[in-house]
């Protein structure tokens, strides 16, 4: 009879937990600090919205290292279903025949509303095959904006409720920021994105040829960051780190900490930065526009997406891809885009959560925070719309290499523009001749 019983029960725990079953779907990312802690509540917001599906976040490292062990996972059969990718890796993603769905498959098979049209088009645009499908999902889109330090402003002497908005005001305000003792002017963050890229987009000139990548014919493009315009704002830049106005502390994100700890007064850095200054930053600040040069026709346009999106990795089954799907709908919703938005910093990639928050007052209530929106959605160009270049992830590199022997003297900013355009060139050339075909 005992045994009969315990049976029984082993057979109703089976059934019941059959019934509750979750299908899970795995998402690499690499959010960090007050990012990874959005990132997982918004997987626990949707996993507490239903139970049909579980989301599980996993932070894989940087960007360059979550994609090559995605590229290694896939390889082995055992991708996640869900992969962060930052825009530097669009068209290396783009390339990989077979590897990824596009979003927008993705929610038609699981018979979901998907509205491109919805999204800021200049970030909709730059994950849109030149077909019009949309290929990844936009999430954490970003922009380069101004960081400045208003206390620091105060004490040099400066109007700290006006920020330099031009290139000869900023250096201008780090010549005051250095007299009046600050170790530290100036720092830059992203090296590559914000002085080259957003800054060709910002005053209208070509980054590379064939509407800088965007083009059918995109994988022709070769390098145009040698102009008079950019050579002549990497000459101002290594003056003012000749005269220790401009203090260069590392690549990509390294510069952003020297900021929040006040040690630097200025800095130019993505948008998706703000949810750690408003959590960090023990003094007054300001958000600012890009500077730009006055006498450059046609600055400031716009600047160019920074962040990242999703990809869906190629291989899973269809239950798995319809949650993927509920998953995008659900951080689709304007209630939690606005809500991520006003909490990192990073676009509200539709226009309904941008105008959500906009009626919330949340922009009168911390102003600058709405300057990453107002930057992108000016009328865009065929020179400011974008970049995406094949084996960009090792061209920025190039450019890090570069400028850092301009900061440190030992290289002049011509030859190192050149070096770049040419050391660029070559990889350029390698990815035209591996995709002419497909």
């Amino acid at each position: 009879m005992q045994i009969k019983h315990l049976a029984l029960a082993a057979t109703v725990a089976v059934t019941s937990l059959g019934a509750h079953a979750q299908t899970e779907i795995q998402w690499w990312h690499s959010m960090t600090a007050v990012n990874n802690e959005w990132v997982n509540d918004l997987a626990r917001q949707f996993n507490e919205s239903q139970k049909e599906y579980k989301v599980v976040p996993t932070f894989k490292g940087s960007y360059p290292e979550s994609m090559t062990a995605a590229i290694a996972s896939f390889r082995a059969g055992n991708s996640p279903h869900i992969l962060q990718v930052f825009e530097v890796g669009t068209a290396t993603m783009m390339a990989s025949k077979g590897a990824t769905v596009p979003v927008g498959k993705v929610m038609q098979d699981a018979g979901i509303a998907f509205d491109p049209s919805a999204y800021i088009p200049a970030v909709a645009g730059y994950y849109t095959a030149p077909n019009g499908q949309m290929l990844s999902f936009p999430f954490n889109s970003s922009t380069t904006i101004f960081y400045y330090n208003k206390d620091a402003f105060k004490k040099a002497g400066l109007n700290a409720d006006k920020a330099p908005a031009t290139w000869p005001e900023v250096f201008e305000a780090a010549k005051k920021l250095k007299a009046s003792g600050h170790s530290c002017p100036m720092t830059l963050a992203w090296m590559g994105w914000t002085q080259l890229e957003s800054f060709s987009a910002w005053h209208n000139v070509e980054f590379a040829t064939q509407q800088n990548g965007l083009s059918k014919d995109g994988y022709k493009a070769r390098l145009k960051i040698n102009s008079p315009l950019h050579v002549r704002h990497i000459e101002n830049l290594a003056q003012a780190a000749k005269n220790g106005e401009f203090v260069y502390k590392g690549r990509n994100s390294d510069a952003q900490g020297s900021f929040t700890s006040g040690e630097c007064a200025m800095i130019q850095t993505s948008s998706g930065y703000y949810g750690d200054v408003a959590k960090n930053a023990k003094f007054a600040y300001g958000l600012a526009t890009m500077p730009y040069y006055p006498d450059v026709k046609g600055a400031p346009q716009n600047t160019v997406i920074g962040g990242a999106s999703l990809w869906v990795m190629s291989g899973k089954k269809p239950a798995e891809y319809k949650g993927v799907a509920k998953f995008f709908e659900f951080i689709s919703q304007t209630k939690v885009q606005a809500a991520s938005h006003q909490r990192t910093g990073y676009l509200p990639v539709t226009m309904a959560a941008y105008d959500l928050t906009d009626k919330s007052g949340f922009y009168q209530k911390y102003p600058g925070t709405d300057v990453a929106v107002t930057q992108m959605i000016r009328k865009v160009t065929d020179k400011s719309r974008g970049i995406r270049l094949g084996n960009y992830l090792q061209i920025r590199t190039i450019e890090d290499e570069e400028l850092e022997l301009v900061w440190a003297g030992k290289k002049s900013p011509k030859d190192a523009l050149d070096t770049i355009v040419k050391r660029g060139d070559e990889l350029l050339a390698r990815f035209e001749q591996a995709n002419k075909g497909k």
